[in-house]
């Protein structure tokens, strides 16, 4: 597989690692999650983000998944989430990730980076840790991760870094950071740069039209944010907007603290993608009273996008 370069576009999504109801991974479940993805169009395919549920995988357990989601995306770029405590076992998830075939790796800022010299010196010494042939997805995400980045800051870790290639952007607001890194583009002061964005997608229909190359995240129907992110290319405004309308409370009931994964499982094993809705404890369920009512927005959204019809 070609590693990640700061051409890439599109939409890449947020994959679930799937269990069984007994904490075991679903390997079953993990193949046909892939060519879900890879049926509707997805350009890429991120394992081990933060709703990938990776602080519940020992290291072996990582390595695992990652490579049977590489081994099995062969026409889709697969980005690993490698973002751990210590550099030692970043070092050892990237170089398995990247020997198996992945595109690239994606790291996230631990949570007690405050000061703008420990961001960039954090990052300055991830990139040296992985080494510098390997091209990363820097992941800004404060809402989670309460660091917060300020496009200068970004522009600093980017410049410092060749092997930086993308910026998954998760900021709330955050349009007006788009505008800024973008500002800096034209100004010639930030390298050439991916941005996609995540959030559940919250955003996607105005991130496209302040500058975003695409969508990174998870939503359970990954065909409306790559219909979004394909009509707002194309200029045709209206229709990008009509569309993410019609799934935005959806989007919305799945973006819930806490919930969130479970909603977004929940309909991913209703479109018998997978096989399960579970879990790795610790983690929510659903109570009876919110699986209807997340039914009852996809029979609203079933209104609209005929993907969104379920069977009785």
């Amino acid at each position: 597989m070609t590693k990640l370069t700061h051409e890439a576009s599109g939409t890449f999504a947020i994959a679930p690692t799937p269990f069984h109801p007994d904490g075991r991974i679903d390997d079953k479940s993990i193949d046909s999650l892939v060519d879900f993805y890879d049926s509707v169009g997805c350009d890429g395919v991120t394992v081990l983000g933060i709703l990938g549920e990776a602080p519940k995988l020992d290291g072996a357990e990582a390595e695992m998944v990652a490579t049977r989601f590489v081994k099995r995306a062969k026409n889709m770029q697969v980005i690993v989430g490698v973002s751990a405590p210590g550099f030692s076992t970043m070092r050892s998830l990237a170089q398995s990730s990247m020997d198996a075939g992945a595109a690239a790796v994606m790291i996230a800022p631990p949570p007690h980076l405050r000061t703008d010299d420990q961001i960039t010196t954090y990052f300055k010494q991830a990139t040296e840790t992985i080494g510098d042939d390997i091209p990363w997805v820097l992941q800004d995400y404060p809402l989670t991760l309460t660091v917060v980045m300020t496009p200068t800051v970004i522009r600093k870790i980017a410049m410092e870094s060749p092997s930086c290639v993308m910026l998954k952007h998760e900021d709330w607001p955050g349009l007006e950071k788009i505008t800024a890194l973008r500002n800096f583009q034209k100004d010639g002061s930030l390298k050439p740069l991916s941005i996609l964005t995540g959030n559940g997608g919250l955003f996607l229909d105005f991130e496209m039209e302040r500058g975003a190359d695409g969508a990174m995240t998870g939503y359970a129907f990954p065909e409306l944010l790559i219909d979004t992110v394909k009509l707002s290319k194309q200029g045709r405004r209206d229709a990008a907007h009509d569309l993410f309308d019609a799934h935005l409370p959806l989007i919305r009931y799945e973006q819930q603290p806490g919930v969130g994964l479970a909603v977004r499982k929940y309909v991913l094993n209703k479109r018998g993608i997978i096989a399960s809705d579970a879990q790795r404890k610790p983690g929510s369920a659903l109570s009876a009273i919110a699986k209807g009512e997340v039914d009852y927005l996809l029979s609203r959204v079933a209104r609209v996008d005929v993907r969104a019809r379920m069977a009785a």
